[in-house]
């Protein structure tokens, strides 16, 4: 039952990612459909008044430059604002529409192609506009700012959604028994007959009594048998000398009387 139950579950949490990832799409596709006709309603509509004025631009920073010396600080804002904010909406949709790998990358490169189109169409076909580099660099500048402040986090969710729903689950695997150990067998013995045993195995050890004191050894260096042996050799001659003028006096004394 349980593993039913997660299995529906699992089978709903797909269904509304799938769901969620869906109107992610729609919502984003909608939204850079309209970018793109308010984009082209301001680039590509006619000026006829200013046809005189505008020059086409292929030098990098030759209009931001006129832009700081000729416009006033408020003009000057617009303009390179105006060029800035146009690019910020592809750094943010752009990024969930192109594949995860490279995004920035290919965000950039697809800012770059249509705000190129776009100039070369202004410079070719509508009066009034011209062929400035400048606003393609600040066009690609603002989808830059655009990705790093909320292009990243946006599409970076997005992708681990599609992920969830395209990576395969894996169904769980059954956990492995435990072995238990075989309990060992109660001995016979006791615990007082245990106890018994451990104190006859030790040694009792004898405490020395205070009363006996103990009294030192003298050691006596052994005599070399040397010397030993001429005492004995010098006591026995002597008494065999005693022995004999004890005999010779006996014998005077019988011979006088």
């Amino acid at each position: 039952m349980t593993a039913e139950v997660d299995s529906e579950a699992r089978r709903r949490r797909a269904w509304g990612t799938t769901l969620l990832r869906a109107l992610v799409l729609v919502a984003t596709f909608l939204a850079l459909t309209a970018f793109s006709i308010a984009l082209a309603k301001v680039t590509l509509t006619p000026s006829p008044a200013s046809e005189e004025f505008v020059r086409s631009n292929l030098r990098p920073g030759r209009s931001l430059r006129q832009y700081a010396e000729d416009y006033t600080f408020l003009a000057a804002c617009k303009q390179a604002g105006g060029n800035l904010l146009l690019g910020v909406p592809f750094g943010i949709l752009l990024p969930i529409l192109v594949p995860r790998r490279l995004r920035m990358l290919r965000m950039v490169a697809l800012t770059v192609t249509v705000m190129v189109v776009i100039e070369l169409v202004q410079g070719a076909l509508i009066p009034g506009r011209a062929f400035d580099i400048d606003d393609a660099i600040l066009n690609t500048s603002g989808a830059l700012l655009g990705y790093l402040l909320a292009g990243r986090r946006i599409s970076r969710r997005y992708h681990l959604l599609a992920e969830r729903t395209t990576r395969p689950e894996a169904a769980p695997e059954p956990k492995p028994k435990r072995k238990v150990a075989p309990k060992s067998a109660p001995t016979s013995r006791t615990k007082p007959e245990l106890a018994s045993k451990t104190r006859s195995k030790a040694k009792p050890r004898s405490k020395p009594s205070s009363r006996t004191k103990a009294t030192p050894v003298s050691k006596v260096k052994p005599k070399s048998k040397s010397k030993s042996r001429s005492r004995a050799t010098t006591d026995r001659g002597g008494s065999g000398l005693v022995a004999s003028g004890r005999a010779l006096f006996g014998r005077l004394l019988t011979r006088d009387r």
